[in-house]
């Protein structure tokens, strides 16, 4: 059995603005791909309205369920990729208390999911946005992700682009 790590509301608010805030910037690209699709802005929407201070219910969960299914009818997998940050982002709120590598994916699943989708579109590295989003990660932020273990092993490149993130936070000054 795991150890318990130790949540405020509060904690949970932060990792989700981070969450939302980082998955805020490649929505566009799922847009171009598929303008009249609002489930990934839904998504990023539900998210900002808990980690301003709403509550953590049946909104966060139904738009981030349909975040996912909107990234499975986008035509491009930087698209694609762009809906499974806007999903992370609204999953971000449902962080457990577990001390599991898995957990990570809760904090940096969005910015690793942008990362790649950013990469994708050509329109930047991976390096320079995971660049840009730890310098958005909060010390309230990286005191939280120091609390779970390092990233897991596996995941494919969004995988990489979450230890790479965890790797780079973790040592930053907080």
């Amino acid at each position: 059995m795991s150890a318990a790590v130790v949540l405020s509301k509060d904690d949970l608010r932060a990792v989700t603005g981070f969450a939302a805030a980082s998955a805020e910037t490649v929505l566009a690209i799922f847009e171009a791909d598929q303008p009249d699709d609002s489930r990934p802005r839904d998504a990023i929407a539900a998210a900002w309205a808990f980690a301003r201070g709403g509550e953590r219910g049946k909104a966060l969960r139904d738009t981030a369920w349909a975040a996912l299914k909107a990234a499975q009818v986008a035509h491009t997998a930087a698209g694609q990729e762009a809906a499974r940050a806007a999903m992370a982002a609204a999953g971000a709120a449902y962080l457990h208390p577990l001390a599991k590598a898995t957990q990570v994916k809760h904090i940096l699943g969005a910015g690793a999911h942008a990362a790649r989708a950013a990469e994708l579109a050509a329109g930047e590295s991976a390096a320079d946005h995971l660049e840009r989003t730890v310098r958005r990660a909060t010390p309230e932020v990286i005191d939280v992700l120091r609390r779970y273990p390092s990233a897991p092993d596996g995941g494919g490149r969004v995988g990489e682009l979450t230890r790479q993130l965890d790797a780079a936070l973790r040592t930053r000054s907080a």
